[in-house]
């Protein structure tokens, strides 16, 4: 069982999910993945660690630069998975790396990466709008494209 809010974001409704006092998913209404990534039984409950997300996303979205380490995270994935969001949070506010310098600096191949970074349970937390095709285009975003120009946008990298 998890507890989830909601949060009324520029990007439209954000779902925001803990377990105990970790965060274990952060969606988008309608991304990819979504009902993979809030299976379950659940219960709408604000606790303690939805709290400090909701002010998080306050922040973030107000233009602040809140860091990821501030809130305790919990996503569920494979081995491989995790090492890759444990990467994407290396990535600072503002810039962006691509599939294949990730790919490279983990061992594997900028496909694996993409597919990695595409199961990301906590989309903005875990910044995966941060990267790029090797050529710097913005592709693919579980929470689409649009989305991902508006977050780069907000960041200061993106300009339209």
């Amino acid at each position: 069982m998890y507890d989830y809010i909601h949060y009324d974001s520029p990007l439209g409704m954000l779902t925001v999910a803990a377990e105990g006092d970790a965060l274990i998913a952060l969606v988008i209404r309608g991304q990819k993945y979504e009902e993979r990534h809030l299976a379950g039984e659940r219960r709408e409950l604000e606790t303690p660690v939805l709290h400090q997300a909701k002010i998080w996303l306050d922040r973030y979205f107000a233009g602040d630069r809140p860091d990821s380490e501030e809130l305790p995270l919990d996503p569920k994935g494979t081995a491989f998975q995790l090492r890759v969001w444990r990467t994407l949070l290396q990535i600072p506010y503002g810039q962006t790396e691509s599939y294949g310098a990730i790919a490279a600096r983990l061992g594997s191949s900028a496909r694996a990466v993409g597919s990695a970074v595409g199961r990301n349970p906590l989309t903005i937390i875990v910044p995966c709008h941060r990267v790029l095709g090797s050529d710097g285009s913005l592709c693919g975003y579980a929470g689409g494209l649009e989305n991902k120009k508006k977050l780069l946008t907000l960041e200061g990298w993106y300009k339209s």
